[in-house]
């Protein structure tokens, strides 16, 4: 059984047909990319999965469980933790407060016990506290522990929001265009981070535009195209597939992919 199962999936915006009848599978384990042009329903589908949109038709199923109908929060608690597009970090926090934030859904302290900070609160701060800084120092971010987000550089920023959704404890993250603005140098590291966060057990769903970082690091790939899938397979099935390369890619791109 796949750890994360999409089975054809639909979303409708009224008229608009964002996503259509959509399956494919993510393994334990694995890297698997989804690339397709603006507009091709990738954000949409990461969002179907996580909650923010209610599918129209179709299946989400994680460890054999439908996600269907789930508010985030849960799908969260259930292992599933994404970064999105666009950053959303907490500007005005430091890069720690952040990583904390993102283990909200694993604290067990109640209101009453902030509020009159009791010892189990103040326990379990350290400890959340403690589980931070070993995130940051994962990622290489360790001396940015009491920086404001806001005045790390763009490309740390990106390792930041990784780092908070690891926050979570996830067993399947997804990451929206992680290389997003990122230098030919940050991407060659961000590679580095994916690939070393698999290494250790960790499943990774990513939105990728950047050919050279999918071509580097997917075991699998899922084109979509129109809200349709059109290819699925190994970077160099999908580098040579005719209609991936007629609808998304076309030849000059197809040539760049070829010297990944």
């Amino acid at each position: 059984m796949a750890l994360l199962e999409i089975d054809r999936i639909t979303k409708r915006f009224g008229g608009l047909i964002a996503v259509n009848d959509v399956s494919f599978d993510v393994d334990t384990g694995e890297i698997v990319s989804m690339i397709g042009p603006n507009g091709a329903g990738k954000t949409t589908a990461f969002n179907c999965v996580t909650g923010l949109y209610p599918l129209s038709a179709g299946d989400v199923r994680f460890q054999g469980v439908s996600l269907v109908g789930m508010p985030p929060h849960r799908i969260t608690a259930l292992g599933i933790t994404r970064t999105f597009q666009n950053i959303r970090l907490f500007s005005y926090m430091t890069a720690v407060d952040n990583v904390m934030v993102g283990e909200h859904c694993r604290m067990h302290a109640k209101v009453w016990d902030d509020l009159l900070h009791t010892r189990k609160a103040r326990t379990e701060e350290r400890q959340v506290e403690a589980r931070a800084l070993a995130i940051l120092r994962r990622l290489g971010l360790e001396r940015y522990a009491d920086v404001y987000a806001r005045n790390l550089p763009y490309g740390l920023q990106r390792r930041l929001e990784i780092a908070r959704a690891l926050a979570s404890g996830p067993t399947l993250l997804l990451l929206d265009e992680p290389a997003a603005g990122l230098n030919p140098n940050e991407k060659v590291e961000l590679m580095g981070v994916i690939s070393k966060l698999r290494d250790t057990g960790l499943t990774i769903f990513l939105i990728e535009h950047d050919m050279r970082v999918v071509m580097g690091i997917s075991d699998r790939i899922v084109v979509l195209d129109y809200g349709e899938k059109i290819a699925e397979g190994s970077p160099k099935e999908v580098r040579e597939n005719p209609r991936v390369i007629d609808a998304y890619l076309g030849s000059g791109a197809s040539a760049g992919m070829r010297t990944a």
